[in-house]
């Protein structure tokens, strides 16, 4: 009688568990940063600009994660990574920009909060389609429609 108990309910079991929506839990503040670096590291023919020299995408990211270390425990949140960190040189006071391949030029604090906020923002949810019908009675029966 068990194994027919158990036989009945795993199968429903899955069927619950596939319908319930999977939902990614928040990033953490960590995984956050990360995510920042790795997106200036592979932007796509960018050069990232400190002190009037160019770097591109991975010596940026090199650079960004050498001062994230010499800042110690003091840089907790992503915020604060990008307020303290990722927009401008602690020894020139200049701000850090981004010139793109296509030749657009933004600061790095309007590219790390832009990003910072796609990564934010919960992805939308996708509606599932609604299933074909059979019948042959739709509006688009007999029409030729196709």
């Amino acid at each position: 009688m068990k194994a027919a108990t158990t036989s009945l309910f795993m199968p429903a079991l899955l069927c619950l568990l596939a319908w319930l929506p999977l939902q990614a839990a928040p990033l953490t503040e960590a995984q956050k940063i990360d995510a920042l670096l790795h997106a200036v590291e592979v932007l796509p023919g960018a050069q990232f600009i400190r002190n009037g020299s160019s770097y591109d995408g991975r010596a940026a990211a090199d650079h960004l994660r050498l001062k994230l270390r010499n800042a110690g425990g003091r840089v907790k949140t992503a915020e604060q990574f990008i307020n303290y960190i990722a927009t401008g040189s602690s020894w020139s006071g200049q701000p850090y920009h981004i010139r793109f391949a296509d030749g657009r030029t933004v600061t790095s604090a309007e590219f790390f909060r832009a990003e910072l906020k796609k990564l934010e923002t919960p992805p939308k949810a996708v509606p599932a389609a609604a299933p074909a019908s059979r019948s042959g009675s739709g509006s688009n029966a007999g029409s030729g429609a196709r």
